[in-house]
């Protein structure tokens, strides 16, 4: 995943998720920091944004397999927790491909537009 997120995303959004990229000063718009971002959307809005784009994000689904977008879910949410280093998601994947891989709006059955709570 280091070698995809290296070759995809890196340059506008860093290392670590800041947006800290070395292309992203050259860019008309700030690039969001995962820290501020990824926590406030479930993983669907994450895997839209990955697959179609959003701003000048371009659409990654056409270039990336299922489970390389699926992958890429997982990584940015770890880099959004406390800006971790790329390098750390290779040491932990066993642990983070557990751990990530149900939603967390299911499990804790936070209410979203394609998930509404029944009352």
């Amino acid at each position: 995943m280091q070698l995809v997120y290296s070759q995809r995303c890196l340059s506008c959004h860093g290392a670590s998720g800041r947006g800290d990229g070395p292309i992203s000063k050259a860019l008309p718009v700030k690039v969001p920091d995962f820290r501020d971002t990824v926590q406030k959307k479930n993983v669907l809005e994450i895997r839209q944004t990955i697959k179609n784009g959003k701003g000048i994000m371009p659409a990654f689904g056409p270039a990336l397999e299922k489970y390389q977008v699926q992958d890429m879910v997982r990584m940015v949410r770890v880099l959004s927790m406390e800006g971790r280093e790329a390098d750390w998601w290779e040491n932990f994947e066993p642990f983070i491909w557990a751990h990530c891989s149900v939603p967390w709006q299911y499990v804790y059955d936070y209410e979203t537009d394609t998930n509404k709570k029944k009352s």
